[in-house]
């Protein structure tokens, strides 16, 4: 198998984020990572638009992301393959042609993705590390999260896309600088109910995965706050196992505090300030409806799911 050259690009509600590896018959070498956020879901959920603003701010993170990938064509590797693909806010936004026009313009070709094929390549990328495991994946973005279970290394079992994510119960629920009570509550049980009938359904599967495994940014961010990490380091983030003790203590520090205070917390990317609380609602409503105690949080997500899909497929 001819080792070839990716470069995969998410570009989500909250950030986008550039991988560039080699896949071969060695696996996947990871060989440059990339994350911006550009919060391009601002306002989608109640306007059903992508601000020019927020457009304009992923624009400059491509031709960025570029320049990047420029940089790692060689003698050997001339040629990189470029799969850009974008999840919630481009699939809620009415004028998500404007963006892909936008985008095509710089020479990226962007496909917006359903909410199930974003499943699959989260699913696809984050099993890859735990071949032989019944799993749980979990995928908190700014405006979806998605559950995916299955064994590592094999198809899912199940699957599905919640229009629940950071960014979308922060602009739905919480005012409040910081949240109040009443809010986090109404926030949290809107989540409950609109999860709970797809969990019922995984059960009914009678598949009992073993391992919840958590990735994106809210659940990097636990770990990260919680370590004090003043420099963000994704090998001690990498497959540590977060208990349900562990993630209260943090989202109470969080949801305690107003913005300004938030952005200052240690190990807190200060432009994930504003929807982090959010989050960690959600991460804990998933993990009272899945029944599990811990979760494993993985660097490892939708990125390499994406080369490793286009890898086996020949592309």
């Amino acid at each position: 198998m001819r080792t070839k050259r990716y470069a995969a690009i998410d570009i989500g509600t909250v950030t986008c984020r550039l991988l560039l590896a080699d896949a071969g018959e060695q696996g996947l070498v990871e060989l440059h990572r990339e994350v911006a956020i550009t919060n391009l879901g601002e306002g989608v959920d109640a306007t059903g638009m992508l601000k020019p603003e927020a457009m304009e701010r992923v624009a400059i993170q491509m031709r960025r992301f570029l320049g990047i990938i420029d940089e790692y064509r060689t003698p050997e590797h001339p040629s990189i393959d470029i799969i850009a693909l974008a999840t919630s806010a481009s699939r809620d936004a009415a004028n998500a042609g404007e963006f892909v026009s936008m985008l095509d313009g710089i020479g990226i070709g962007l496909t917006v993705i359903p909410g199930e094929r974003e499943a699959a390549l989260s699913f696809l990328g984050a099993s890859s590390d735990f071949i032989g495991e019944d799993l749980l994946v979990v995928d908190i973005g700014g405006g979806s999260t998605e559950i995916i279970a299955g064994t590592g290394g094999k198809e899912p079992v199940f699957k599905h896309s919640f229009d629940i994510g950071c960014r979308r119960v922060t602009e739905k629920f919480l005012a409040s600088d910081p949240p109040a009570a009443d809010e986090l509550a109404v926030a949290k049980e809107w989540t409950r109910q609109a999860m709970e009938p797809k969990f019922a359904e995984l059960r009914q599967t009678g598949f009992a995965p073993k391992r919840m495994v958590a990735v994106a940014g809210t659940a990097t961010s636990v770990v990260s706050i919680h370590e004090h990490m003043k420099v963000y380091d994704s090998a001690r983030v990498h497959k540590t196992a977060v208990d349900a003790a562990t993630l209260e203590d943090v989202y109470a520090q969080l949801r305690s505090v107003n913005l300004a205070e938030r952005k200052r917390i240690v190990g807190l990317d200060p432009g994930r300030a504003s929807v982090i609380v959010a989050g960690m609602l959600i991460m804990e409503t998933v993990m009272e409806l899945a029944g599990v105690g811990e979760f494993t949080v993985s660097e490892t997500d939708i990125l390499q799911g994406i080369i490793l899909d286009a890898a086996r497929n020949g592309k």
